[in-house]
């Protein structure tokens, strides 16, 4: 289930750096009936380490993909209403930038339950959507968006072109991080492309993530933590080219990437990675003090939570998200400092929290059973979270944000 590196995941580098661990965890996003707590739960080592020779971030070991994605993967992007607006006015940008109509295709792999080819349906343009976890695939197909429920690869983007496949615009939001056999996945983009074709990517961004402290992005399921550098290097190896770039401010700090089958590289591209280069993101250097950073925040974190429960005040989580897991595991949050914990997927209710076990329940339950305390574990959704909450605050309540730093609202 279990595989350590020998190389770099991109370019194959014997010699990883490590930047730090936060041990051994359980798996994120595996959550677990009532009958499933008395049986051993999976747990991998968590390292995180740097490629000296392409400057890409990842984690030492990896998980098996069908222990991590399929059977009852819980995730669900429709749930997040300020997700859905961010897609939406995505594809819709797609849509007129690109000039798509019913002659078109777009395809997108780890597409969930369909979110953002809905849009591309709504206005008569072809879709088809891939993905592996059963749940979401077959919410997509219920809801008519053509669905291969498998993972995207190269056989497959093979087989699909033999078959006269070509996409107009390849979707892959959310999921380059999760791959495992990355160059081929790229090339597998290139294969299905047309050849005007442009690939738009969303992922999480490295540099946000080292400087605003997001620790807890860092989990079995996200194997790599890019930069544009890494990313420049990866596809010019197979054959495409970054283009253009956006910063946006969705999941803590993420980058919506352009990709084509021929070089026109743009400014903000070149702008980019000229700014990457000053800040040092090809330097092991560059990393050395997050490892520190990260324990001042558990420091702090621990000792909000031992201030507040030794003042008799009841804690409640907020978000049984992945990211939950490892800011639980490597702060040593479990039913000490939390009553329970509470999440809008339906999905997750009635099951318990990987490592810790605590309970999820519907954002009803705080109603019901008040804590006086809100820890937001889904912290790139605060705004969000605390908004739908505001009759919570408003009768007293308050609400902890963990990071950068931990925050009491």
């Amino acid at each position: 289930m279990i595989t350590r590196l020998e190389g770099c995941l991109s370019c194959g580098c014997a010699d990883l750096q490590d930047i730090m661990s936060f041990g051994e965890t359980a798996l994120a996003d595996r959550l677990m009936t009532a009958a499933q707590l008395s049986e051993p739960e999976p747990r991998a080592p968590l390292d995180l380490v740097f490629c000296p020779h392409c400057a890409l971030v990842q984690i030492r070991h990896t998980v098996d993909p069908e222990v991590l994605f399929c059977n009852d993967y819980p995730y669900f992007s429709s749930v997040s209403p300020m997700l859905m607006k961010h897609f939406r006015a995505s594809a819709e940008e797609i849509i007129a930038s690109r000039q798509l109509g019913p002659d078109s295709l777009v395809v997108e792999a780890a597409s969930n339950d369909g979110y953002m080819l809905k849009p591309f349906m709504e206005a008569g343009i072809q879709v088809l959507g891939i993905d592996p976890a059963d749940g979401p695939a077959a919410a997509a197909t219920k809801a008519g968006v053509r669905t291969l429920n498998t993972f995207f690869s190269l056989a497959l983007a093979e087989k699909l072109a033999g078959e006269g496949v070509a996409a107009d615009v390849f979707l892959a939001n959310n999921v380059l991080a999760h791959v495992p056999n990355l160059n081929e996945f790229v090339t597998g983009i290139r294969t299905l492309l047309k050849p005007d074709g442009i690939a738009v990517i969303e992922c999480p961004y490295l540099l946000d993530l080292i400087e605003h402290n997001e620790f807890d992005t860092i989990y079995h399921q996200h194997l790599c933590y890019y930069s544009a550098t890494a990313l420049d290097a990866l596809f010019r190896r197979n054959g495409l080219y970054l283009n253009d770039v956006r910063h946006l401010a969705i999941h803590g700090g993420s980058l919506r990437l352009f990709v084509g089958r021929s070089e026109a590289v743009g400014p903000a591209v070149v702008e980019m990675l000229a700014a990457e280069r000053a800040a040092g993101v090809d330097s092991f250097a560059f990393y050395a003090s997050f490892a520190e950073k990260v324990r001042e925040l558990r420091e702090r974190l621990v000792g909000i939570l031992a201030d507040i429960k030794a003042s008799g005040k009841r804690i409640v989580g907020y978000g049984a998200a992945a990211k939950a897991n490892t800011l639980m595991a490597y702060c040593g949050i479990g039913p000490d400092q939390l009553d329970y914990l509470v999440d809008l997927n339906p999905n997750k209710h009635g099951r318990f929290y990987s490592g810790n076990h605590l309970p999820i329940h519907p954002p009803t339950r705080l109603a019901d059973d008040p804590p006086d305390y809100l820890l937001i574990l889904a912290w790139n959704f605060a705004a969000e979270i605390m908004q739908q909450q505001r009759a919570f605050h408003d009768a007293g309540g308050r609400f902890i944000v963990p990071v950068p730093s931990p925050v009491v609202l």
